[in-house]
C-alpha cells in the first residue's frame, strides 16, 4: 500500500529544511529567502522500521498577493486530495499570518488527518509564543525545530501511528506481475501500452500531460500475463499550471509502489534527464524492479556501434546500480517492443530468485578469502557465514565480528561478486551486516 506525506505551507517557514532532514540528505535548497523551493521535492522517508513517500510542496513565487494565495490554495487542495497524512508547517517566529489562516480554513475542511508543525521552536520562550498556534482549531499540534531536530520525533510517531499495520505488505497475488511504464512526459508511455495490447486503450496525443491517471491493463495473451499501469506525465508544459505536475508526480511515486518491476521510459533524442534519474533513483530506494527502454531510436542516425556507445554513456550516468537492461525500442514501429516485455518478466522472475545458504556460502565466503575486509581501526573484519533473508526484495545478511567496520567499497564488492554468480539483472540487491 502507498501511503503519502505531504508538507505544506506557506514559503520560509522551514518546510525545505523539514525535508532534508527526514530524508536524512541535503536534497532541498535551504534560504533565508521566501519562496525558494519552486519546484517540488519527493522521496521516500523511514521512521520506525515503516516507509513513507514524503512531499515538500514548495512554494509559488509572484509579485501579486492574489495570485500568490489562489496558488496557495490549489497547492493545499492537491495535498489533500492525494495525500493520507497533511503536515501543515507554521513558523513561531512570525506568528499567525493571513496565509496561514487561509491554508487552516481549507485543511479544517478535509477528512484527512492534519498535524500542525509550529517551527522553529527552540528555546522556552518562543515554546510558549507557539501557544497562540492553539487558536487555529487543530487537534493534533507539534512543537518542533527543523534545523535541530527537536520534536520531530513525536511528530513522526504521530504520523507513523495513522499507517496501516500491514502497509508494507503485499496484498495482491504475487503470481501475476505488475508493470508500471515510468519516465517524462510525451516520451511515449501511452503509445507504449497501446501497441502491446493492440488497442486505443488510453489517449494519445503530442500535448505533454495527456495521462493524469493511473490505468491498470490486464494482458493475457500469448503464454503472458501481467498488469500494465500507465502512469501520469511527470510535468506539464511551462505555461500550463503547475499543479498538474503535482497531481501526476504522486500518481506516478503511488504506480511504483504498486509495480514489481519499472520500465522506464526514455526519449532517445533527449537521452536521460535529473528528472529521469531522479525516478530511477525513487525506484531503486523502493526496491523496485527496472528495465530501461530507450524509446524513438528510429529517429536517431546510427553509426557503428551507436548503440554500445549510448548504452556504456547511460550506465555511467546511472550508477552506481547500472546493472539493468537496456533496451532500444521504436514504439511506432513496434520494434522490440515484445522483447521489452520479456526483459521484464526476467526481472520479475529475478527480482523473486531465492539462493540456498549452501550455495551462498560455497561462493561468497571464497570471495571473501580472495579479498578480505580491510582492517579498521587495528580491527581484522572475519565473515563467518551469509544468508538470504526472506524478503520482497533480494536482502542478503553477512554475519561478522565487526559488522559496523565493513565500509561501502568492501560492501560494493560483495554485491559485484553476488551479481557475478547470480542472475539479479535489473534488480536492487540490500546487504546487512550482523554481528556474529
Amino acid at each position: 500500500m502507498s501511503f503519502t506525506v505531504a508538507i505544506t505551507g506557506r514559503p520560509n517557514v522551514g518546510k525545505s529544511t523539514f525535508f532534508n532532514r527526514l530524508l536524512e540528505q541535503r536534497k532541498a535548497i535551504v534560504d533565508d529567502s521566501s519562496g525558494v523551493t519552486r519546484d517540488r521535492q519527493y522521496g521516500v522517508a523511514e521512521w520506525s522500521g515503516k516507509s513513507f513517500n514524503l512531499i515538500d510542496t514548495g512554494g509559488f513565487v509572484s509579485q501579486s498577493a492574489d495570485i500568490f494565495e489562489i496558488e496557495i490554495a490549489k497547492q493545499v487542495n492537491i495535498a489533500i486530495q492525494e495525500a493520507n497524512v497533511i503536515v501543515f508547517m507554521v513558523d513561531v517566529s512570525t506568528g499567525i499570518t493571513n496565509l496561514d489562516e487561509s491554508m487552516a480554513d481549507l485543511l479544517r475542511k478535509s477528512h484527512k488527518p492534519v498535524y500542525l508543525a509550529v517551527n522553529k521552536v527552540d528555546n522556552h520562550e518562543r515554546l510558549m509564543e507557539a501557544t497562540e498556534f492553539y487558536s487555529l482549531g487543530f487537534e493534533h499540534i507539534f512543537f518542533l525545530s527543523s534545523i535541530s531536530g527537536s520534536g520531530t520525533g513525536e511528530l513522526l510517531d504521530a504520523v507513523i501511528s495513522t499507517m496501516d499495520p500491514d502497509s508494507d505488505a503485499i496484498v495482491s497475488d504475487d503470481s501475476i506481475p505488475k508493470f508500471a511504464i515510468i519516465g517524462q512526459p510525451n516520451v511515449g508511455k501511452s503509445s507504449l501500452l497501446n501497441a502491446l495490447i493492440g488497442q486505443e486503450r488510453t489517449i494519445v496525443s503530442d500535448i505533454a500531460g495527456t495521462t493524469r491517471d493511473t490505468i491498470h491493463t490486464h494482458y493475457n495473451l500469448f503464454n503472458k500475463e501481467f498488469i500494465l499501469i500507465d502512469t501520469a506525465g511527470i510535468r506539464k508544459k511551462a505555461k500550463v499550471h503547475e499543479d498538474l505536475e503535482f497531481f501526476s508526480v504522486i500518481r506516478a511515486i503511488k504506480a511504483m509502489d504498486e509495480a514489481d518491476v519499472c520500465l522506464l521510459l526514455l526519449d532517445a533524442g533527449k537521452g536521460i534527464t535529473a528528472q529521469d534519474i531522479a525516478i530511477y533513483s525513487m525506484a531503486v530506494k523502493k526496491g523496485k524492479g527496472i528495465v530501461v527502454l530507450v524509446n524513438k531510436w528510429d529517429l536517431i542516425e546510427k553509426e557503428t556501434n551507436s548503440a554500445r556507445d549510448y548504452e556504456k554513456d547511460l550506465k555511467i550516468r546511472l550508477a552506481p546500480f547500472n546493472d539493468v537492461p537496456i533496451i532500444f525500442i521504436s514504439v511506432t514501429e513496434k520494434q522490440r517492443i515484445f522483447k521489452s516485455i520479456e526483459s521484464a518478466i526476467d526481472v520479475f522472475e529475478n527480482k523473486k530468485r531465492k539462493v540456498t545458504t549452501s550455495q551462498l556460502n560455497e561462493i561468497m565466503l571464497k570471495a571473501v578469502e580472495q579479498y578480505h575486509p580491510p582492517v579498521v581501526r587495528g580491527n581484522a573484519v572475519k565473515i563467518k557465514y551469509v544468508t538470504q533473508l526472506p524478503t520482497h526484495t533480494p536482502s542478503f545478511a553477512f554475519f561478522c565480528n565487526y559488522p559496523d567496520d565493513v565500509k561501502l567499497p568492501y560492501q560494493n564488492y560483495l554485491e559485484n561478486k553476488l551479481r557475478e554468480n547470480f542472475n539479479f539483472s535489473g534488480v536492487p540487491i540490500r546487504l546487512f551486516f550482523r554481528k556474529k
